[in-house]
């Protein structure tokens, strides 16, 4: 058999690097006069690597060189490119090699080009293509238990499903190597179609599979031209889509597909209309099961994966790690960042840098599939951040899953949504989304959210449908919004939820927000305050107060139902009293509301505080208050035995006293100090006086610290009482966060709110006697 590939013998070598040095070229020169898309070939062939034998013998012949000399073990009576044939019939391996050649731009063509959304050029697929893996275990093929899932924490949510850190992967390429029948799954915008390309071009290229003939197949295109031609054959379409790289007779192609020479990559099972499906699906069983031995990847949505094909075996595409992530942000600043390349890096770096903020931690659940990420990239391009009302960039992401990513593909889809429009459709989905996300239900079982889905139906205008139509009419809606957006998807057998966990929110949001009656409004904002305490419901807020047309009733009801929270408690008003009545104390600068929050949370959390200080205000009363507050909680542990201590105590005081200004407590802290023996008078004595004496020196300087400055009290809160403070300060925090997140709130309003965060019940009311 004539070898399929070639290398270069080390004096061949030698040739072919002086004659390209005399042609003056570099090697992406060499690779264009070849006609090839990258620089590996060359690479190869220099270095005496294994060649694709038609392109080391157009690199010879390019370099006006003799393939058979510059050849280790040259096969005998092969033809030069170009001479004249012979009239006998080529060898399989001739006539691949032919085919290749000839068809190399109709695949470059076909896959090597990809049109983003919203970019208005073509871009090269080497350029913005990033690796993907492969998870063989399939998530909805898994059995979980619903009440499991939904014990998940936020950050959580959107792992399950999508292929836990430690489920095996395995990359995309080596998959294809191992699995004879492979199709691909995986949801809208994860890059199902873009992989195949890749391998497309990659065969082109001789850099995968390169004994065989590369065929791309949209399979709904292929659906559309069968149904003209009253019959649904693939070989008669890949026998036309080769007649132009000169194959003219079927009987050729037959040896090719018997001698299992072919790649054949058929893209979007799901696009395929229901009509023409289930013929689609026989011929592809039927083609691949007689002409076992070449190459087949299907790709196909997960939610339609019951379209079972035989001898396939099913993988899903993994979302992108973050590794992948950055590569990718990385290519598409530069290909696509309108900027040089340095440039391009650093704003990619600067993008990665932002992305792995806390505060961002939400577009990190959606920018794991490169739509997402393609459209984050997009928008971060234009404002140079990350947008800072996630509900636009969220309403982006809906459009495109509800319909703007079918129609950019040329997609169109079968109508099982009762003549639903875009807005009905949302109306819908906003209802599922607040009805499940009201009931802490982020998994809900299939025959739950059909119930749901049930319950909107029958509340439609003129909607008169008999119970067992209802249910048929719901479980086509749910397999729509599946199969068709990738909304709503199975996370786990007979286990759904949203895809994203933001999206649930935004809807959730928009459900509240969508109430157009005022009164009807007022509930549902009352609602939604309800749930202040629970840390689920934060970016609910968050998307409420910046959706609302004025959010003034929304922070109005938040601040009061938060003051309600400790308003019944005496202990904790007194706790209230204290820091209200320190921080008037403090000069006006910081806020006296931002005062308050840092005492409240010295009291509580010294360390807390501590670098709150530090880090966010200059004024010394503060600082000194969080030194001290420092130095006596190393006091919480026992040192009577540690006589060494007694230097560390007289270093803080030191240190301490520098900052003091009242002339009573510096006379009071310097004889605490006095007292400590100095360090010189021997271990001995130094020892002795500390045993003797640490409980009650300790209990002075407490005394001291209280009588001077007004902290560190011995509060007792129960651990009841604490759990509610931790309650009332996360939730005035985000009254804060709905406050500084570019919502619409009347200034005199804004002002009130802010300057009576975290007072007292008593001083609430005198503020509210005075104003009336």
């Amino acid at each position: 058999m004539v070898k399929r590939s070639l290398r270069a013998s080390p004096a061949g070598i030698q040739r072919a690097k002086r004659a390209f040095a005399l042609k003056g070229w570099t090697q992406d020169n060499l690779s264009a006069e070849v006609n090839l898309k990258t620089r590996q070939p060359i690479w190869r062939l220099f270095t005496g690597q294994p060649v694709d034998r038609q392109i080391f013998m157009e690199i010879c012949q390019v370099l006006d060189l003799d393939w058979r000399e510059i050849a280790k073990d040259p096969p005998a009576g092969f033809l030069d490119p170009g001479e004249s044939l012979k009239p006998h019939p080529l060898t399989v391996d001739e006539l691949v090699m032919k085919l290749r050649s000839q068809h190399r731009d109709t695949i470059q063509h076909q896959c090597g080009i990809l049109q983003l959304l919203d970019i208005s050029h073509p871009v090269n697929i080497d350029d913005i293509y990033v690796d993907v893996n492969i998870l063989e275990a399939v998530a909805n093929q898994q059995w979980l238990e619903v009440t499991d899932l939904n014990n998940l924490a936020p950050t959580e949510f959107d792992r399950v499903g999508l292929g836990h850190v430690n489920s095996p992967q395995t990359p995309g390429v080596e998959a294809v190597n191992i699995h004879g029948k492979l199709r691909v799954l995986g949801k809208p915008g994860v890059g199902k179609t873009t992989f195949l390309q890749y391998l497309a071009v990659q065969c082109n290229n001789g850099e995968f599979a390169p004994e065989q003939v590369p065929i791309f197949i949209v399979l709904r295109e292929f659906a559309e031209a069968c149904r003209h031609q009253n019959g649904f054959s693939l070989f008669n379409t890949i026998h036309q889509s080769l007649i132009t790289a000169g194959l003219a007779n079927p009987a050729q192609l037959e040896t090719l597909l018997n001698e299992g020479r072919m790649l054949v990559l058929m893209d979007g099972m799901d696009e395929v209309p229901n009509q023409d499906i289930t013929a689609v699906i026989r011929e592809i069983r039927a083609f691949s099961d007689k002409y076992h031995r070449n190459q087949f990847v299907v790709s196909c949505r997960t939610a339609a994966q019951k379209l079972a094909l035989r001898g396939f075996t099913d993988v899903e595409i993994a979302p992108f790690s973050e590794s992948q992530i950055t590569t990718f942000v990385q290519k598409w600043f530069v290909a696509l960042g309108k900027t040089a390349t340095p440039q391009g890096q650093a704003k990619a770096a600067e993008f990665v840098e932002k992305l792995d903020l806390p505060e961002n931690w939400q577009f990190r659940q959606l920018v794991v599939t490169p739509l997402f990420l393609h459209l984050a990239c997009w928008v971060f391009q234009g404002e140079g951040q990350f947008p800072s009302k996630r509900t636009a960039f969220y309403k982006q992401g809906l459009d495109l899953l509800l319909g703007k990513w079918d129609e950019t593909k040329g997609v169109e889809r079968d109508d099982v949504y009762r003549g639903f429009l875009l807005p009905q459709k949302m109306r819908l989905l906003s209802q599922l989304a607040a009805v499940t996300f009201e009931q802490g239900q982020y998994f809900f079982e299939q025959r739950t959210i059909e119930h749901y889905i049930e319950d909107y139906l029958q509340n439609l205008p003129g909607a008169r449908l008999e119970p067992e139509e209802l249910q048929l009419e719901s479980e086509a809606m749910l397999k729509a919004i599946e199969a068709q957006h990738g909304l709503l998807i199975e996370r786990a057998r007979g286990v759904f939820s949203f895809s994203y966990l933001a999206f649930q929110e935004y809807l959730t949001a928009r459900k509240i927000v969508a109430t157009h009656n005022l009164n009807a409004l007022e509930q549902a904002l009352g609602g939604l305050v309800d749930h202040i305490t629970d840390p689920h419901w934060h970016e609910v807020f968050l998307l409420t107060a910046a959706m609302l047309r004025s959010a003034d009733s929304l922070v109005q009801l938040m601040k009061q139902e938060i003051d309600a929270l400790v308003a019944q408690d005496p202990h904790l008003q007194d706790f209230l009293m204290w820091a209200s009545q320190k921080s008037q104390t403090i000069p006006a600068e910081p806020k006296l509301a931002t005062t308050r929050a840092f005492y409240l949370a010295l009291a509580r959390s010294p360390h807390t505080a501590d670098q709150f200080a530090l880090a966010s205000t200059l004024d010394q009363g503060i600082v000194l208050d969080a030194a001290l507050e420092n130095l006596l909680l190393k006091f919480a542990i026992d040192h009577s035995q540690n006589f060494a201590f007694a230097n560390a105590c007289s270093e803080a005081l030191n240190n301490i006293l520098v900052m003091v200004l009242d002339a009573g407590f510096y006379k009071s802290l310097q004889q605490l100090k006095d007292q400590l023996p100095a360090s010189h008078q021997g271990q001995e004595r130094l020892q002795s006086w500390w045993q003797d004496n640490y409980p009650v020196w300790v209990e002075q300087l407490k005394g001291s610290i209280a009588q001077y400055r007004n902290i560190h009290h011995p509060w007792q809160f129960s651990p009841e009482q604490e759990q509610v403070l931790k309650r009332y300060y996360d939730a005035n925090q985000l009254l804060v966060d709905c406050l500084n997140s570019n919502c619409e709130v009347t200034a005199s309003i804004r002002q009130e709110i802010e300057a009576t965060l975290l007072l007292p019940q008593k001083e609430l009311e005198d503020r509210e006697w005075q104003a009336n």
